[in-house]
């Protein structure tokens, strides 16, 4: 898709306006909760803070393209399974930030999860059930669904 838009506007209000990604959400505004994280060219970003001018022909990867088919992605169903969020105003960047993490590192230990994930804050404080959720999610998509 090619679009005409003043390259200073932010990757984050593109992705909600312009093409209706609603699942990258705007939290702080700052780069500081994690909430707007996407992947650009496989590596997780705030995208509040990112000048469309600099994603040029690079891939963006939202929430929206984790599901294939109309099936969850095994992060998606290791969210609900392990009931890893309250208000889900969180999760979307919560998930892609786990998902740059699998892609580097598909078995990573808990003290990795959690240094990979200390930049997204969940204000209803369900960390225990996140690392959970990443953890079941990192095994099945080594026995084979990973995508």
């Amino acid at each position: 898709m090619e679009l005409t838009l003043d390259g200073d506007r932010t990757l984050l209000w593109v992705l909600r306006a312009d093409l209706g990604l609603t699942g990258t959400k705007f939290g702080c505004g700052e780069s500081h909760c994690g909430a707007c994280t996407v992947l650009v060219n496989k590596e997780p970003v705030r995208s509040c803070q990112l000048a469309i001018k600099d994603i040029n022909n690079k891939e963006i990867i939202t929430i929206e393209d984790l599901a294939k088919n109309g099936n969850l992605h095994p992060l998606q169903t290791a969210f609900v399974s392990h009931d890893a969020m309250q208000c889900g105003f969180c999760t979307p960047g919560i998930i892609m930030n786990a998902y740059g993490l699998l892609q580097k590192n598909p078995k990573p230990s808990r003290a990795e999860i959690i240094e990979s994930m200390d930049n997204n804050l969940c204000r209803c404080g369900s960390y225990g059930r996140i690392i959970l959720a990443i953890q079941t999610a990192a095994q099945e998509m080594r026995e084979g669904t990973n995508r």
